[in-house]
């Protein structure tokens, strides 16, 4: 090759690298702008409502006039606040850990071979499938203290029938439950995934060695299982955090405020009161909590998964 061809193979070799820049923009372009109109917009047009006094009189007046902070003021000052971010968290900490639970359970009961295993986990997708609305008329039916099914049940075995929607200290209860029975399915799914990507050449080398299976569990499966755990734990807060069909279909918060959350009380500040800003306040409080826990729990998990 000449000295005078080089350039012009230089020239076509960025030419082609350009091309090829030019073709991967192309193609994650619908979903950087999917991304941008559908996500980015919402989030900031809710984070600069919840500065403004947006109201319905702004539909016909256009006017939303900048209050700073007020908003979250006006937020954080309520009598309800309190009672709300505590059922925020006692309602997604319960849920995740039974979903967990359960979910580890039934993965590591699932991942034995056995007649129709398949179509027992493919049954276990319904209640994910489900509607939330819909999962929450099946389960008030259900929670009904004088015609419920589980009422009638207890009934049966002698035992007291409980209000479990219609009293303060099992509303949060019966909801909890609820929420756990939705999620399960997702954990078993993901989890089940994990659970065959661990060799099962550890667990022969483990039983040789006079391992108990509860060892191996602990030894083996949970430190095999931590990135996938770390996954789902993050997912099911972020989700569960803003849980909102299944409380507004059970109880609407109710009775008497029991099971409010700081998701229904951004529902009802909007939607019911109209005071779009407390209600985008309400939200952008539990995104930063999400956010805190996320980066918490990343920061506290990375160092041991990396070993």
């Amino acid at each position: 090759m000449t000295s005078t061809t080089l350039p012009a193979v230089r020239t076509r070799q960025r030419g082609a690298l350009r091309g090829e820049r030019l073709a991967q923009l192309l193609f994650i372009a619908p979903a950087v702008l999917y991304l941008v109109l559908f996500f980015g917009y919402p989030v900031i047009k809710n984070i600069t409502m919840s500065f403004q006094d947006y109201t319905q009189k702004t539909f016909f007046t256009g006017e939303a006039p900048w209050v700073g902070v007020t908003n979250y003021v006006t937020a954080m000052s309520s009598q309800l606040f309190g009672p709300a971010l505590w059922n925020t968290l006692l309602f997604t900490a319960g849920s995740i850990v039974g979903q967990l639970i359960i979910g580890l359970a039934l993965a590591t009961f699932f991942k034995r071979r056995f007649p129709l295993s398949g179509l027992l986990r493919s049954l276990l997708l319904l209640p994910w499938l489900l509607p939330l609305i819909v999962s929450s008329a099946v389960w008030r039916s259900i929670l009904d203290k004088d015609s419920g099914v589980l009422n009638q049940a207890l009934s049966a075995v002698g035992l007291e029938a409980v209000p479990w929607l219609t009293s303060t200290h099992f509303a949060l209860i019966a909801v909890i439950m609820v929420n756990i029975w939705i999620g399960i399915p997702f954990n078993v799914t993901i989890l089940y995934g994990g659970l065959q990507d661990i060799p099962e050449e550890l667990y022969e080398a483990a039983a040789l060695d006079g391992a108990t299976k509860w060892k191996a569990f602990w030894h083996i499966t949970l430190p095999n299982l931590r990135p996938v755990l770390s996954v789902v734990l993050v997912l099911g807060v972020v989700y569960t955090i803003k849980v909102l069909d299944i409380i507004l279909g059970l109880t609407n918060g109710g009775p008497a405020n029991a099971t409010q959350t700081i998701a229904v009380r951004s529902y009802q500040e909007t939607f019911v009161n109209f005071d779009f800003g407390v209600g985008a306040a309400f939200s952008n409080i539990l995104i930063v909590i999400s956010l805190v826990f996320a980066v918490i729990y990343l920061r506290a998990s990375r160092r041991p998964v990396d070993e």
